[in-house]
């Protein structure tokens, strides 16, 4: 009660300073401060802070719920990565190895999985979080906080002065060095900036297509091993057979139930991964002691250099391979906004790491053993009256496996949606309890496609882009790894696209926005005539009055006696507080007020229409000055609400370069006429609903 009441205590006088003198200087100072001269958004919203919002410390978890975490965690996170023993050792297509090869190809595998997995993920990269969460986006969200994007004013990521308030902002001291300085200064760094975020981020959609593929048919190959009459191709008639046939079956089942919900579909998927890591540390410390106990020796790293000094180029060529036993360690951070770091250390310190060293320990003391069984290793290497039961669970980890990437691609086509990296797709929250559980249809159906595609076409071998082994993946470019980079030019063409017709767009309002004495003169005029009722005018510009409200107005020679206009903000916070949603300002005095409708990221980005225009109208009551503007309102809300839509056109002129004529014509037109509104979340009735078109020549 009593934070409740320091707040209105703070509200109430705020408003008197912003509406009626005090402080700030009069009740004309909306209407000055949105004038002024200099940067629009370092102050025309200024007005916006109602209330100090209180304080919330970072949530601490009990040690009993961290275990609880990170038991949950096995199976959502670490799908993936604890499946790549399946596929590790079979990629290596070097022949007559060698005791002194094998002990060498584990030390690499050790020392990868110690170096980038262990120390890289686990304790470095996990604390470059965002309150929270984790993901490129999560690194570019507090990017945006502590450098302001000059180059890109109406960015809806630029931060307002409001923001500050905000109890999910950050609060730590603003970040002082000569690169920050030459970020600010610079639109090439940050343009540079922005496409490594987009190409990253479609990197891992490229891989959120490839993961299924190639987990279900590593599972699933398993079955060859065994039966020399099952086949990998199509007959004559294309009818698919065996194990193509088996996977594309379980691809159709997976993303149908996608539906469903996370929740819902992996409910079973931590006790399979547990018995999945079970059974292979079983199976693991039995070839460990049949067939070479010396096998764990490998730990040392002086085996990695005799091996190099043995084979050269050879080895060098191995890299790529062995590269995939941390395939799929990315979503150790892009998974840690549902859970905690420490779950996720524990998780994979006690349970993960342990696991899959003995696993391919035991895969390399067989083939010591049994050399020429490489190419089948880790099937092969399973003893024979445990087979079958082995190849159950392994299918069934690949499908957790598939599923954690495919709840990842969710999550990231989500927060690039809420950046305005994206086309707007349909996102619906799975959960009312866990806000980062989605389902966006469009893309699930698209990444069933591929799927089907890749695992139709030939197999693929994984390719990552890590630095320190890129040269030698190059080698498999021409060999199928040419997939994941046509996936992700594919999603990088779409964002890039999207991103440069959303610059023009916003450049042009940016221009030829109106200025608050041109719309007071124009509502001023005799021949303008105030319908009764309430008009929402809904824009994506953040910053001023968008040009379409003169056309509107100009076209219709009327305007309801009270419009708000409206914008649908995401800012680059993981959530925004319910008392922080509606953020409220009058514009003159004849009864224009602008509304800002604020998410974080993580948001669930849904409102109920008759809550949400409540909500508004309360807000606008708050800013009211006497009771004649409340009654005003009152009555306006009275005789009926409409929503006004604009929907603009891009034209580019004849002096742009064909490139950009091209992209604006056909690929940035064809994504906004099949995207999906910002005001789609108010669930408008139809019959309340009016769209206003306007061309841009640009």
């Amino acid at each position: 009660m009593e934070d409740t009441k320091s707040i209105n205590s703070m509200a109430d006088v705020d408003l008197e300073n912003a509406s009626t003198g005090g402080e700030n200087g009069g009740p004309d100072n909306l209407s000055k401060m949105f004038e002024s001269k200099g940067s629009v958004s370092d102050r025309c919203y200024s007005f916006t802070r109602i209330y100090q919002p209180p304080q919330h410390k970072p949530k601490e978890y009990p040690p009993m719920e961290t275990l609880m975490l990170a038991y949950q965690s096995l199976g959502v996170v670490y799908g993936d990565l604890g499946t790549s023993p399946t596929q590790v050792l079979s990629s290596i297509t070097i022949t007559n190895l060698t005791e002194e090869d094998y002990l060498g190809i584990l030390s690499l595998i050790v020392w990868t999985l110690t170096m980038f997995a262990f120390i890289k993920y686990v304790f470095i990269v996990l604390h470059a979080d965002d309150h929270g969460e984790g993901g490129t986006f999560a690194l570019y969200s507090n990017l945006c906080r502590h450098i302001n994007f000059q180059g890109k004013l109406t960015d809806p990521t630029r931060r307002l002065e409001s923001d500050a308030t905000m109890t999910n902002y950050s609060r730590r001291s603003p970040l002082q060095s000569k690169t920050k300085n030459l970020i600010e200064s610079s639109s090439g760094a940050q343009s540079l900036l922005t496409f490594i975020v987009l190409l990253g981020t479609c990197m891992v959609i490229g891989d959120g297509a490839l993961t299924p593929a190639t987990c279900v048919l590593s599972a699933l190959q398993g079955i060859q091993a065994r039966s020399s009459k099952i086949t990998q191709s199509f007959n004559t008639l294309f009818v698919a057979d065996h194990v193509v046939f088996m996977a594309v079956v379980l691809f159709i089942i997976l993303f149908a139930v996608q539906r469903c919900g996370t929740s819902k579909v992996s409910f079973l998927f931590t006790p399979i991964m547990l018995l999945w890591y079970v059974t292979n540390v079983s199976i693991g410390v039995y070839n460990i002691f049949k067939y070479q106990p010396s096998v764990l020796k490998a730990v040392s790293p002086h085996y990695i250099i005799k091996f190099f000094l043995r084979n050269r180029t050879v080895g060098w060529r191995l890299l790529g391979a062995i590269f995939l036993c941390i395939s799929g360690a990315e979503a150790l951070f892009a998974d840690l906004g549902h859970f905690n770091k420490r779950a996720i250390q524990f998780a994979f310190s006690l349970v993960v790491y342990p696991a899959m060293i003995l696993t391919y320990a035991g895969e390399a003391a067989y083939l010591i053993k049994n050399p020429d069984h490489i190419t089948d290793a880790y099937y092969s290497s399973i003893p024979k009256p445990v087979y079958w039961p082995m190849f159950v669970i392994s299918t069934l980890a690949a499908v957790v496996a598939s599923q954690s990437m495919i709840s990842a691609t969710f999550s990231i086509v989500k927060q690039s949606v809420a950046l305005d990296c994206f086309p707007r797709v349909h996102i619906i929250h799975t959960s009312s309890k866990h806000e980062g559980q989605v389902y966006c249809p469009e893309i699930n159906y698209t990444l069933m496609i591929l799927c089907i595609g890749l695992v139709v076409g030939f197999f693929i071998f994984y390719i990552s882009t890590e630095i320190i082994f890129l040269t030698s993946l190059l080698n498999k470019i021409p060999q199928g790894g040419w997939v994941p980079f046509a996936i992700s030019a594919f999603f990088l063409t779409i964002m890039l696209s999207w991103r440069y017709g959303r610059r023009e767009k916003k450049k042009y309002e940016a221009e030829m926005k109106m200025s608050l004495p041109e719309l007071d003169n124009m509502l001023s005029r005799e021949a303008i005539f105030r319908t009764p009722g309430i008009c929402f005018f809904c824009t994506d510009l953040v910053n001023g009055i968008p040009p379409i409200i003169r056309q509107y107005i100009n076209h219709t020679n009327s305007v309801r006696e009270v419009m708000v206009i409206m914008t649908v903000r995401t800012l680059p916070v993981r959530n925004v507080l319910p008392e922080e949603r509606f953020v409220v300002g009058r514009l003159g005095s004849n009864g224009v007020y602008r509304c800002l409708v604020q998410y974080g990221y993580k948001d669930t980005v849904s409102m109920e229409f008759d809550d949400g225009v409540a909500a508004i109208m309360a807000k606008l009551q708050e800013q009211a000055e006497g009771g004649n503007e409340k009654r005003k309102l009152e009555m306006a809300a009275g005789r009926g609400v409409v929503f006004v839509i604009g929907r603009t056109i891009l034209n580019p002129s004849r002096t742009k370069e064909w490139f950009a004529r091209f992209t604006i014509n056909f690929m940035y037109r064809f994504l906004q006429k099949n995207c999906r509104s910002t005001v789609s979340m108010l669930q408008i009735p139809p019959g309340m609903t009016l769209q206003v078109g306007m061309q841009y020549e640009i």
